[in-house]
């Protein structure tokens, strides 16, 4: 599984393509034979995905009961948008318009990597969402954490 690590502000051209930073670009060493998935996000941004990543998920999905209807919704509405990306000659990707208009993308875009993803926020949605932050973040972790043990012990 790959863990990509950073937070980086990029500008769209004005084709709606994005510069895939050097520094992001490094952890991802075989993404011009393997290929990218951008798909929407739970709230409203947008989710990078290596395929091998997606392929995952995908294999997940389809193991669950699609004879239950909040499956066969949930199934629809998570992939709906789903869609592969590829690099050009320049290391640049194009986003959907569909899914620029799902995240309201228009030029300043945040990448901000999660464990096995990355996710693509507009920026002003971004910086919202971080200005949003718990006011006792420590107690939100033990509420997320505090039953777990460090891996370390």
């Amino acid at each position: 599984m790959a863990n990509f690590l950073g937070e980086f502000e990029c500008k769209l051209d004005v084709k709606n393509r994005l510069m895939i930073p050097g520094a992001l670009k490094k952890q991802l060493p075989d993404v011009e034979k393997e290929g990218l998935v951008i798909n929407r996000g739970f709230e409203k941004h947008l989710v990078i995905y290596t395929r091998k990543e997606w392929d995952k998920i995908v294999d997940d999905l389809s193991k669950l009961n699609s004879y239950e209807k909040k499956t066969r919704e949930f199934i629809r509405y998570f992939t709906r948008g789903a869609s592969e990306l590829t690099l050009d000659a320049s290391g640049r990707v194009l986003f959907p318009k569909a899914l620029m208009e799902y995240a309201g993308i228009k030029t300043d875009v945040v990448l901000a990597c999660q464990f096995n993803k990355i996710e693509v926020w507009a920026q002003d949605a971004y910086d919202a969402q971080m200005d949003n932050e718990p006011e006792n973040f420590a107690r939100l972790a033990e509420e997320v954490m505090g039953g777990r043990r460090p891996a370390d012990e």
